[in-house]
């Protein structure tokens, strides 16, 4: 039997550090993922593209930069989510764009099937605050204005009409990188309490990570999300990422192995891809074809 997938693009980068993002959907849809999935078992609805949104400098608010056009894209991803979400045992992949996009994937999952799970494969925590974050970029704040932290910006906290939109026994932080973390993010994620699997402990052995990190979240909720930011790969192994993270995070297999156990849970719901940047990927002839190909074998059903 086929499993029911529909494929969004959302391909904004308002809440990015720079231009790119919003190229990926065209970009991977380009590289063969569709024929892809479908290779692997997928029965796959593309419903198609959000408008593009590029980035563009906000010199009007420094330091939450677009924040009207990133919270009008956390409403419009959240409806098309739950639309999808509709069809009976359909699970949703929303390719962004940046990481605010997941904010609208978990919003909307959340209004089909109650309280979810979600699996942060991020080496980043998100934790910052317009006053804790340096240069304004919301992708850099994603998780705190899920959380509703204080010093996040209540229009989006508030943008899908519940805030917060998670309690911390909801998430985990899986191959998070604590080198990479702000003063204030370690801060709160000892406050808060947050299930973390260090990216250290993933790449010593990615298939035994991803296990415990399966059970902790199927034990949390019988339903599921996985936010993966490929900046989590290492950019000389792979440049995938809009986030040039060099001789950090995980070499691209042993990401795809750890996804390919985490994406194998009977809960799975939604999947969202934030941050790839097709002009870095380019730089590496082939990759994206390559990762098109090998994503798709990694969430296979």
């Amino acid at each position: 039997m086929t499993a029911p997938l529909a494929i969004l693009g959302v391909p904004s980068g308002a809440g990015a550090c720079g231009v790119g993002q919003h190229q990926t959907p065209a970009a991977i849809r380009a590289a063969g993922l569709i024929d892809s999935l479908s290779d692997v078992g997928y029965d796959v609805s593309d419903l198609g593209d959000s408008p593009v949104i590029p980035w563009r400098p906000d010199r009007t608010r420094p330091q939450a930069q677009n924040l009207e056009t990133v919270v009008h894209v956390v409403q419009t991803t959240a409806t098309r989510v739950a639309d999808a979400l509709h069809e009976p045992d359909r699970a949703v992949l929303v390719l962004g764009g940046d990481c605010t996009v997941g904010i609208g994937t978990i919003a909307g999952t959340q209004q089909v099937l109650g309280d979810i799970a979600v699996a942060y494969f991020d080496l980043h925590s998100d934790l910052n605050t317009p006053a804790t974050g340096a240069d304004g970029a919301l992708d850099w704040m994603a998780l705190a204005h899920m959380l509703a932290i204080r010093g996040t910006e209540l229009a989006l906290a508030k943008a899908t009409g519940r805030a917060p939109l998670l309690q911390p026994s909801q998430i985990l932080l899986f191959a998070h990188d604590m080198r990479h973390a702000t003063r204030f993010e370690r801060a709160e994620i000892e406050r808060l309490g947050l299930a973390r699997t260090a990216v250290e402990d993933v790449r010593s052995d990615p298939a035994r990570a991803a296990r415990q990190a399966l059970q902790l979240i199927t034990a949390r909720s019988g339903r599921y999300a996985i936010h993966l930011d490929v900046d989590v790969v290492d950019f000389t192994d792979a440049p995938l990422s809009e986030h040039p993270s060099r001789n950090a995070g995980l070499k691209l297999d042993e990401m795809l192995t750890a996804l390919k156990i985490l994406a194998s849970g009977p809960g799975l719901a939604a999947i969202t891809v934030a941050e790839l940047n097709p002009h870095n990927a380019a730089a590496d002839h082939g990759l994206l074809e390559r990762f098109a190909s090998s994503f798709a074998k990694a969430i296979s059903r």
